[in-house]
């Protein structure tokens, strides 16, 4: 069986790798390089305990409050375009506890088995620095703390064991915290690793295992036959395939158009910045200025942000200064850096903040594997092995229900 992965990020990259292992003959092809964009910028977690989808019970009053300022967590760039309007009223209807709860089950449930796959990475011969430290989730204020615990029982039920810490508890955990810390929840199961390295990993081993990858090489045409996909055209190249997968990440939106399709896909941007390393035990969450504070090997990453608008991967340098800020209130003895390393990514988002992997609208062989968030190293692993069951056997998993691409029409 001949697939072409359209999309280069860390879904198309898992995607690509399991499609060589369960038999089929791939090329992947990327608009640019491979491993870029909201891959290579993203704060490294695997984190199945903290993948509630971003619409949630007070978003809309908390977005609201902060409309009018560039730098906060949560900013929405104003726009009139009524395709982004209907997108965020339909976010907005998400914005409630049953459809959070409901959507965190079920991500849970896609993520399970993750941390299997990525030890079989490696013993596959990936080469990627991974930590197995855990997760610390830190709160300033004990009504942010207990509203949390709200929903922690979903990670209790997964046998995620969340360990709830209150005053010097949480300082014991991690000694680099400043007094104002009120409390924190412990995860002890989930990891954080290096994404250039597993990007890069990934790449490796897809063309050892003979993967022909197809860099700077932009979708422009899809040859169609009625439900039937015969050939896509990237510049020179004319491909066939049996089946073709698209895993563009927030292009998948605007690239869905060429097969006929309709996606439901929208950029949120995010930044991060990386520093010099600071000891810590474990990544830390900040919650209440929404930055992920992540100690790899001879650096320091902050990530975070959430900015609704267009196609845009400019930095822009108040909502990095702001993450720059953020742990101050968190961390003794902060120092704003000065130069950091930043860079910018845009996260392929839907309105109910699942991800939209399956078949690609009525297209008898083609298919579609986005939407994934801030999720996309917690889910790779699980949505690669699920996409790849489907396009290779035609086994459709249980896990994939709640993610059908066409569940909000066609």
């Amino acid at each position: 069986m001949r697939v072409v992965v359209i999309g280069g990020g860390v879904i198309g990259l898992t995607s690509a790798y399991q499609l060589v292992r369960d038999g089929a003959e791939v090329t992947l092809i990327d608009a640019r390089e491979t491993g870029r964009g909201a891959s290579e910028v993203n704060a490294g977690w695997v984190c199945p305990a903290e993948s509630g989808p971003v619409p949630a019970p007070g978003m809309i009053s908390q977005a609201l409050r902060w409309m009018l300022r560039r730098d906060s967590p949560l900013y929405v760039r104003p726009s009139l375009d009524p395709s982004f309007l209907r997108f965020m009223l339909a976010m907005a209807r998400h914005c409630n506890r049953s459809d959070y709860r409901a959507g965190m089950q079920a991500l849970m449930h896609l993520s399970e088995g993750t941390m299997e796959q990525l030890d079989a990475y490696r013993e596959d011969g990936l080469v990627f620095e991974m930590h197995a430290d855990g997760l610390l989730l830190t709160f300033l204020s004990e009504a942010k703390l207990e509203g949390h615990l709200v929903d922690i029982d979903l990670a209790e039920s997964a046998g995620l064991e969340p360990e709830v810490l209150r005053g010097s508890a949480v300082r014991e955990r991690e000694p680099a915290l400043a007094g104002e810390v009120h409390g924190g929840v412990y995860y002890p199961h989930e990891r954080h690793l290096d994404p250039v390295a597993l990007g890069r990993a990934l790449r490796d081993r897809c063309a050892a295992l003979g993967v022909a990858l197809l860099e700077g090489t932009p979708l422009e045409e899809v040859e169609r036959e009625g439900s039937h996909v015969r050939a896509i055209r990237c510049g020179q190249e004319r491909l066939e395939a049996d089946a073709f997968l698209l895993a563009a990440g927030a292009w998948s939106g605007p690239l869905a158009k060429a097969f006929g399709g309709n996606l439901l896909v929208r950029p949120g941007k995010g930044y991060s910045l990386d520093l010099p390393s600071l000891e810590l035990r474990q990544p830390i969450y900040l919650t209440e200025a929404k930055v992920a504070v992540t100690p790899l090997d001879g650096r320091l990453r902050l990530a975070g942000t959430m900015e609704f608008g267009p196609l845009d991967e400019r930095v822009d340098p108040a909502r990095t200064a702001a993450i720059g800020r953020a742990p101050s209130s968190f961390l003794r003895g902060w120092q704003v850096p000065a130069e950091p390393e930043l860079g910018a990514g845009l996260r392929p988002m839907s309105p109910d903040g699942l991800p939209l992997v399956g078949r690609l609208g009525d297209l008898e062989n083609a298919y579609v594997s986005t939407g994934h968030a801030m999720l996309g190293l917690t889910l790779a692993p699980s949505s690669a092995a699920a996409i790849s069951g489907l396009i290779v056997r035609g086994e459709q998993s249980a896990a994939l229900a709640p993610f059908a691409p066409d569940r909000f029409g066609r």
